[in-house]
């Protein structure tokens, strides 16, 4: 008598492979969103030196580590003037004027200080812990820059128009927030609540109001 063979049954494998790949799908978790955001002042018009950043609403958080920057200093002006990075990022500081600089900050976020120097300084500085970092010369007081330390990898500057761009965030709800300094001490900030599905891109429009003043 010849002997049967018989072939495993694959039909509770495909059934279980094809839920997987639906909740997959239906989840977000296997796609990748995207998100135009429009900066714009109180008057209408293109918010500039502005940064903004999505933080993920529920804990979840991509892991991205950091990314050195660069702050210049040329004719007597830090260029940028304003930066946006991730915490636990390292900022290298070149000194390309033929004088002498001393930067510093005495912000809570980060306080430092670079002894008079040419060219670069030996080491980077880390900004580990998030916030806003005012930077200044000790011998020329008109140099000011700010460095926004933000705990989320998904951030940029606007360009000259108030817009960015993001690319492969993850499906999900996010807080869309925005920062922009002013004259003074001041700040303008916009903040707005999105949904992002897979594929897109979402839009979110942000006009960038006075800061509430924090009480003494």
């Amino acid at each position: 008598m010849m002997a049967i063979r018989r072939t495993p049954k694959k039909r509770g494998l495909m059934v279980l492979v094809s839920t997987v790949g639906a909740w997959l799908l239906c989840t977000g978790a296997a796609g990748a969103a995207a998100l135009n955001v429009q900066l714009t002042d109180a008057a209408g018009g293109p918010a500039r030196d502005a940064v903004v950043y999505a933080e993920a609403i529920g804990g979840y958080k991509t892991a991205i580590a950091p990314k050195g920057a660069t702050i210049d200093q040329v004719k007597k002006e830090f260029v940028p003037r304003v930066s946006v990075i991730q915490a636990g990022s390292a900022v290298s500081f070149p000194n390309k004027d033929d004088i002498r600089h001393q930067v510093y900050s005495f912000s809570p976020a980060k306080t430092f200080e670079l002894k008079l120097y040419h060219g670069v300084p030996s080491r980077p500085v880390v900004f580990d812990k998030p916030g806003l970092v005012v930077l200044g010369c000790n011998i020329h007081d008109k140099m000011v820059a700010y460095v926004l330390v933000v705990d989320t990898p998904h951030f940029a500057k606007g360009d000259g128009q108030g817009r960015v761009h993001f690319e492969g965030l993850a499906p999900g709800e996010y807080e869309i927030r925005a920062w922009q300094p002013q004259s003074g001490g001041a700040s303008f900030t916009g903040t707005q609540r999105v949904q992002l599905f897979d594929g897109g891109p979402a839009a979110v429009k942000l006009e960038l109001k006075p800061a509430p003043v924090a009480a003494k």
